[in-house]
């Protein structure tokens, strides 16, 4: 390498005529870049290699980094998950496994950093810290720290997860603590939708460092200023981007790296990945060096991966080349030191799927899912949905009561919701209205249900909503769209009810078929089945569905509970 990089030697790659983008400067230089091994040994000169690949006046940037993201809400296997996001210039994707943990335990998360060790995108793990999220709902697993210590000097862990269980750490409790502390000193990912005031500081007191739950420019300012790193998130539902761009300039980008959190192979295909953020970012009139900047430099700084995020001597060579820097277009990507083609995806060794067996839930019959009215209030509490925000809102309804319980009203856009119990422990199911969906008849039903997983369903009728679970217990899990008493669409999803052994074409043309099959029914919703995914999730405000009831999180309550305090009422 020390050879090389003086030109005393060939190195093994170069890219020949290139013009490097220095994200530290803005300036572009033209150059060749010279790699030994997985390193750069060589820029700003003129080289020989054993293989070269024609810059041909391209822009050569750093590899960019996903700084947060569950793989399983890809819907596809890490190796899936490898071969359709690395072309996206994607190099390093940093992951919280809690999704297949929540499953599966301490197993899921052993499957991770097996598939780690052999993707040729770099996949880096941090240890599920909320599993289950709350003690509210019915989980398939639980992780103490005892659970995760075996894990944590893994060469690819990093640290500590998502903290979503802000309660818990404010409350002191014991188990959120024991797993606090034993991370002091390395990196642990935070979770703090809406957190301000001093509560945000007793927060970050634990050393909490970063964030990707802000959702305004005033609370992503705030948690800057109180030293947390901002990672703006753009997912398939939970699209923060336009509200947060502000905050990227040129005093911030050393503290703001960008995410997905939860992206689907559909989207990914039709918009991109973290490329279609970094050119939504420069169209908004983001300075472009910096937003390359936080996609990369920045995001490594924040996680402690000290190898990597510039295009220089002596660093990891991750490197994207674009036809454009303004439209952040893809057209070669380099991953450790090496050219990504089809035939490096195929030189990887398999790893055998876990969680087949994981879908426990019992049949249902229309009659599980009738709602009983209440005889002390004469309206229903209901779950607001609005597009894009993974927040939702109480709301109420004043809904007709007949033989068969409270009725959904299709026409004040009033739908059953339940979330059925699916991991053999208890059967139990929740049932309550949602709002904001749309559907006009039919039902929709997933099994993706953050965070426990248990099986979410949608419905205008209490018949579609048992023919679309029931098809999704005998599928081992995914989505389904029933309508009319037969099933419209589906997508099976057999490994641990969340990914498919498919490849991601495939899910991404199946996906396009629910869409389609769902906005039949009047669902306005641009992407309903990660919608439904975070109606089960009772850390996110305001309002949520588990399987064991109606969950205020403002309160952290079961609303039955709040409702039958005498000074309680609607909000």
């Amino acid at each position: 390498m020390i050879m090389a990089g003086q030109g005393k030697e060939p190195a093994d790659l170069v890219i020949a005529d290139v013009n490097l983008l220095d994200v530290i400067t803005g300036a572009v230089t033209q150059t060749d870049i010279a790699i030994v091994g997985d390193r750069i040994v060589g820029t700003h000169a003129r080289y020989e290699g054993a293989t070269v690949i024609d810059g041909a006046g391209r822009f050569a940037v750093p590899g960019f980094i996903d700084t947060h993201l569950h793989i399983e809400s890809s819907l596809v296997t890490p190796f899936e998950f490898d071969r359709c996001v690395l072309p996206h210039g994607v190099t390093t994707a940093i992951c919280d496994p809690h999704e297949i943990a929540n499953v599966l335990g301490a197993d899921g998360i052993r499957y991770f950093l097996d598939c780690a060790e052999r993707t040729v995108m770099d996949i880096r793990v941090n240890l599920s810290s909320c599993v289950p999220a709350t003690g509210f709902e019915t989980s398939g697993a639980a992780l103490e720290i005892g659970d995760l210590e075996p894990f944590r000097r893994h060469p690819k862990v990093i640290g500590l997860a998502e903290m979503m269980n802000f309660p818990g750490v404010l409350g002191g409790d014991p188990g959120i603590v024991a797993k606090l502390v034993a991370f002091q000193g390395g990196h642990i990912d935070g979770h703090a939708p809406l957190l301000r005031g001093t509560a945000l500081n007793g927060y970050l007191s634990a050393a909490i460092r970063t964030d990707h739950e802000a959702t305004s420019a005033a609370e992503a300012r705030e948690k800057l200023a109180k030293g947390m790193a901002i990672l703006i998130r753009e997912g398939s539902v939970s699209k923060d981007l336009n509200a947060l761009a502000e905050v990227l300039d040129e005093n911030t980008s050393s503290f703001v790296a960008l995410c997905t959190d939860d992206r689907n192979p559909l989207d990914i295909a039709e918009e991109g990945h973290l490329d279609s953020s970094i050119r939504r970012l420069i169209a908004m009139g983001r300075p472009l060096h910096h937003v390359y900047r936080a996609a990369s430099h920045s995001a490594a700084r924040i996680f402690g991966l000290g190898d990597r995020g510039l295009v220089a001597p002596g660093w990891r060579a991750d490197i994207a080349l674009l036809d454009s820097l303004e439209d952040c277009r893809v057209s070669d990507v380099i991953a450790g030191g090496r050219r990504v083609t089809a035939e490096r995806f195929a030189e990887r060794r398999p790893v055998e799927p876990v969680g087949l067996g994981s879908m426990k839930a019992r049949p249902v019959s229309p009659d599980d899912f009738i709602v009983e009215a209440r005889a002390d209030r004469n309206w229903t509490p209901v779950i607001g949905v609005k597009p894009g925000l993974i927040i939702t809102f109480s709301d109420s309804a004043m809904l007709a009561t007949g033989e068969r319980g409270l009725q959904a009203d299709v026409s004040a856009d009033a739908l059953k919701v339940a979330v059925i119990e699916r991991h053999g422990k208890n059967g139990n199911i929740g049932r309550s209205f949602v709002r904001g969906f749309g559907l006009a008849r039919g039902a929709i039903a997933s099994s993706v249900g953050h965070d426990s997983h248990n099986i979410t369903a949608i419905g205008a009728t209490d018949a579609d909503m048992a023919v679309a679970v029931n098809r999704l217990i005998e599928l081992g899990g995914g989505f389904v769209v029933a309508d009319g008493g037969v099933v419209a669409a589906e997508l099976a999803l057999p490994i641990a009810g969340l990914m498919s052994d498919k490849p991601f074409e495939a899910i991404s043309h199946d996906l396009h078929r629910l869409r389609e099959a769902a906005y039949a029914l009047g669902c306005v919703l641009p992407e309903p089945f990660l919608q439904v995914a975070f109606l089960a999730l009772p850390v996110i405000p305001h309002l949520k569905m588990t399987d064991r009831g109606l969950f205020d999180v403002d309160r952290f309550d079961f609303v039955d509970a709040i409702d039958r305090d005498p000074d309680a009422g609607p909000d």
